[in-house]
């Protein structure tokens, strides 16, 4: 009997699947890993049309995440014979996965290798491997809503806003109001097949520039950087000489991640740290006690939230005793002109890390949402919240309404595993007072 087993073995392997069949399943492969629900039901249809074992079945399913049973099945597929491609198609219209049916069948139909990411019905999926599974579901929406805010222009604050706000709030009067510096990474080396191209990335790269452009910051894009080009580009921008006469600046970062750092093209991490280390008091003195935003649209780990009853999440607030440290004169005898240095020395004295306010795209451990057509979720909801409140709403109030429009938001994927996914965001702050940004009003001087 082994031997019989052993001859239809090789058999499948010689009369194999069709070399555009494998084209397709391999173009397709991304997508199809993140998308593919497999079952019982699903393995059930393909083992009754003798295209899986038994022994096969089980160990898909013995698999612990149903990326990898995607990825098992994949695999198989192309040596189970000339009807495994034909079988696995039916199979997925039997299972309420009509559409990655169709995705196959188009992908037959064109028959090109280079065309996949860019013309498939559904969005691409960022795939997940070794030991840098942690960025994959950063791509995992696909159309995921319909309810995309409409880009509106940026409502101007008014006069009276300003005089009654502006004592308690950051200075906020330069024209230009800052710098903003977008480093976007969409797409990155091919020998990383890990790192898939954010397909949507380009979106979220020109919804951020139009924003700080209508809120009269000057705008630099720079896309597809190395980890090292990153680092060097983030220290270009510290170096401006433009800061010293700016009241702000902001900084944003499109790409996969992982918690605590962002992806270069070539596969190495920017670490998150070092980017804001860069920008603290000893390191930019030109902005000190100047509001510092950073934005991060990356993943922060490889969980995807699948929804439940939510609960409030934890505020984070800062501690009352440690908002600020005094120092004294331990000499009380020293010259007058020693003692005025000291008193100057304490007037000037900062933390070594303050003025930054950062906002995440996703909580810690957790991916993040990205269409294809629209942009990410999060970037999605930032512009629409700069747009329609930045003229009377303090950025810390911003982001929370960020994070409330986010904590509704649902993914719309029927017979996914992503349908119904959910996402949260979150901000940090060390900010010191209120940050408007009073768009349109330049009081007169």
């Amino acid at each position: 009997m082994s031997g019989n087993l052993g001859f239809c073995g090789r058999m499948l392997g010689e009369c194999g699947m069709q070399e555009q069949e494998k084209r397709a399943l391999r173009k397709c492969s991304v997508s199809l890993c993140n998308q593919l629900v497999v079952d019982e039901e699903l393995l059930q249809m393909l083992q009754a049309n003798d295209i899986l074992t038994d022994g096969m079945a089980e160990g898909i399913l013995a698999e612990q995440t149903s990326r990898k049973k995607s990825w098992r099945l994949l695999a198989l597929l192309p040596k189970r014979g000339p009807k495994a491609f034909s079988s696995f198609c039916l199979a997925l219209i039997d299972t309420e996965q009509r559409h990655l049916h169709d995705m196959l069948m188009d992908q037959m139909k064109r028959g090109r290798e280079d065309c996949v990411e860019s013309c498939l019905p559904l969005p691409t999926q960022e795939d997940s491997a070794r030991i840098k599974r942690a960025r994959t579901h950063e791509s995992t929406e696909m159309f995921l809503d319909a309810d995309s805010p409409v880009i509106t222009g940026v409502l101007p604050c008014s006069k009276g806003f300003y005089e009654a706000h502006c004592k308690q709030a950051y200075k906020m009067v330069s024209s230009p109001r800052g710098l903003a510096l977008i480093i976007s990474n969409v797409n990155f080396d091919r020998e990383i097949p890990e790192l898939v191209s954010r397909v949507g990335g380009e979106v979220d790269e020109e919804v951020l520039s139009r924003v700080f452009a209508d809120l009269d910051f000057s705008v630099g894009v720079f896309r597809n950087l190395t980890a090292q080009g990153m680092k060097e580009c983030v220290e270009q921008f510290r170096g401006r000489p433009e800061h010293q006469v700016a009241d702000s600046c902001a900084v944003c970062l499109l790409s996969h991640g992982v918690e605590g750092a962002v992806y270069g093209t070539d596969g190495q991490l920017l670490e998150l740290d070092w980017v804001f280390q860069v920008f603290d008091n000893a390191r930019c003195p030109q902005l000190q006690n100047k509001p510092k935003m950073f934005f991060i649209q990356a993943c922060r780990g490889e969980e995807m939230d699948g929804g439940i009853e939510q609960a409030d999440g934890r505020e984070q607030m800062r501690s009352p005793g440690c908002e600020e440290r005094d120092a004294g004169i331990e000499e009380e005898r020293e010259t007058a002109v020693r003692q005025d240095r000291d008193r100057e020395r304490l007037r000037v004295k900062l933390p070594q890390r303050s003025d930054m306010i950062c906002g995440f795209a996703s909580l810690k451990g957790t991916a993040a949402m990205r269409n294809t057509k629209r942009g990410s979720w999060y970037i999605q909801e930032l512009n629409a919240a700069f747009r329609q409140r930045a003229q009377d709403t303090h950025l810390s109030d911003i982001l929370v309404q960020v994070n409330a429009c986010i904590k509704q938001r649902e993914g719309y994927a029927p017979g996914t595993a992503y349908h119904r996914c959910k996402e949260m965001s979150e901000f940090t702050s060390s900010l010191c007072k209120d940050l408007f940004l009073f768009p349109k009003y330049y009081p007169e001087q």
